[in-house]
């Protein structure tokens, strides 16, 4: 897996940890397939990005869009804590700003974004995942936040 080894505080079982690091793995080794082993088919991605459709699949068709604009994308696991069936997640998404993310054209600028998720998971795969991420901090280190006035 390629995620620096992060801090695990955790009560969650071996098959409940692989799927959460599945999911990450996902992003990390360019691999959408993973998210099917990882999340149940009616994974509920709380909230939705701008465009996505709900499950696997509305993650997976995203990914591209992220891929293209960072081609170098990776998520860094910072920590774990969980106890059977739940957990939560500290990490950030980072990568070099290539192509056009959310009309902003590439900067070719270094991107690091913190990550914060909950995860519910069952029978070994991810049933739930309340997320927030510091996409405002990204676009102003970008310079393209607030939007300048003209």
């Amino acid at each position: 897996m390629s995620v620096n080894q992060p801090a695990v505080t955790s009560g969650l079982t071996a098959v409940e940890m692989q799927a959460i690091e599945k999911l990450y793995r996902a992003f990390n080794d360019r691999n959408p397939d993973l998210l099917d082993e990882a999340c149940w088919p009616d994974w509920q991605d709380i909230p939705l990005a701008p465009g996505q459709e709900p499950g696997p699949d509305g993650l997976k068709k995203l990914m591209p869009y992220f891929f293209a604009a960072f081609p170098d994308l990776r998520i860094e696991i910072d920590e774990i804590i969980g106890e059977s069936g739940k957990a939560g997640v500290r990490a950030r998404i980072v990568g070099t700003h290539q192509g056009e993310f959310f009309g902003v054209a590439a900067s070719q600028q270094p991107i690091e974004v913190r990550l914060h998720e909950f995860h519910h998971v069952r029978e070994g795969r991810i049933t739930h995942t309340w997320h927030l991420e510091d996409w405002f901090g990204m676009f102003q280190r970008l310079g393209t936040w607030p939007p300048s006035r003209g």
